[in-house]
Formats: C-alpha cells, structure tokens, sequence
C-alpha cells in the first residue's frame, strides 16, 4: 500500500470551493482582513472578528480560507500587486560601464516596496513567515519582473543580486513599520513623539562619547525626510556593491 501523502501546507495548492453565496468570496474575505491588519495590526485579527465584520459566521470563511495562516498569504500576495517594477526596456549604452539605468529601476522597485510596506506596516514583518506565500500570482509576478530587470542588467547570477536587494528594503521597512505604529499608537506627530521622547535618549547616551552629539538637539528637519534619506543612502550602497558584480 503507497503511503499517504500529507498535503502540501499552502492555500495555492489547494482546490478552492465553489461559492456558498455571492456575497461572501476569498476576494471579499482578503479585502476586509487587509482593511483589519492595516488598521489594527496582526494581533487583532482572528477568523472570529473577520467572520463578524463580514457578517458571517466563522464556518463559512473556512470554506474559501482553511486557517489563519493561508488568510495571511493570501494577504500577502494581494498588497504584492502595489509593488511597481520598470519593466527593463534599457540598454546599456557603454559596454565598459555598468549603465545608469538599471540602477534607476531598481530604485524604483526598491521604493514602491518600501512605500507598500509602510501602507501595510504589516507586510515586512509577515514575508519570511507567510509559507509558501511566494506561490501566489502577484508574488511570483513581482519575482519575475525583478528577475527580468537583474538579467538585463547583466547581472551574471541575477537571483543573488535580488536577495540582496530585497534583504536591505525589507530589513529597512520592517524597522520603520514598526516604528511608525510605535508613532501612531502615542497619538501624536512623528516630530512631537521624538521631541517628547528624546530627554530619556539623551540620558541613555549621556557618556557615549559617539553617540552624544547624535542626541544633542531634536532633529531640525521633517522625520518623514530623515527616513527617506536614510533609506536612499543605503539603497546606494548597496547598489554601488552590486555593480562591482558586473561583468565588464
């Protein structure tokens, strides 16, 4: 007798039912838990609560989501459509250096997914748990895109080049995600909560002789600006790494 097979543990290799009722579908059931985790955050979110803003019992969501963790992929792979990549319609004008613009594009992917993180504060912190969340169509499109993008580029193991794109704007946006709903759980503008907070960071640092001056004054310009420019900074970096890659 063949040994039985466990399932496959993700929503996109299983069979999904046929509708019970129009109202209630898998699209539906992903827009209103997306309108909860962007709202209340992942702790907030059960089957329960969902079942009751969408008006239905628990039962029928688990006919189109079987658990939680297939509502997250789900989720998941629905905000991946935001994520904008160029499509790589570039050449490289100077066979002798890498050209400028498929470092533009990878910026622009780069920013798009920072700035969908920080729409879904959620999504960073929930990409290296969500399964096989890289299944999903809009998942394996923004892959492919990327992919696409690295290649042309000239990149001679494009997916390297990826991963480590990918680790610096998840790492950064993980970080700011969480320090935005740090932010907006005070109550209070980012510039407000930093000037309320910043007497007890200059005691913390008082005897760091590197860190002193960092926290003399509060910051002078916008918050929002600061992050950006940080974020801009490394992306450079990283970038003028990569293209030390590049077959000349």
């Amino acid at each position: 007798m063949a040994a039985k097979t466990n399932p496959i543990p993700s929503v996109w290799a299983r069979q999904q039912p046929a509708p019970d009722q129009p109202a209630l579908s898998r699209a539906a059931i992903v827009r209103e838990a997306i309108a909860m985790l962007d709202a209340e955050g992942i702790e907030a979110l059960s089957m329960r609560k969902l079942g009751a803003r969408l008006n239905a019992g628990a039962t029928s969501l688990y006919r189109h989501v079987a658990t939680k963790d297939e509502l997250m992929e789900l989720a998941v792979d629905e905000v991946a459509a935001e994520i904008v990549v160029p499509s790589p319609d570039f050449a490289r004008a100077d066979p002798e250096a890498d050209s400028p613009d498929w470092r533009a594009a990878a910026t622009e992917a780069a920013r798009s997914f920072r700035a969908t993180a920080l729409r879904h504060p959620w999504l960073s912190s929930v990409l290296g748990q969500a399964g096989l969340a890289y299944l999903g169509p809009n998942l394996m499109s923004f892959s492919e895109r990327l992919a696409a993008l690295f290649t042309a580029a000239g990149f001679p193991e494009p997916s390297r080049a990826i991963d480590t794109v990918l680790s610096y704007v998840i790492g950064m946006s993980t970080t700011e995600a969480a320090w935005l709903t740090t932010v907006a759980r005070s109550g209070e503008t980012e510039a407000a909560f930093i000037a309320r907070l910043m007497p007890a960071a200059q005691q913390a640092a008082a005897g760091h002789d590197h860190l002193t001056d960092a926290y003399a004054e509060p910051p002078a310009a916008d918050p929002a600006e600061i992050r950006e420019t940080k974020f801009a900074y490394g992306l450079e970096v990283v970038l003028d790494g990569l293209s030390l890659r590049l077959p000349r």
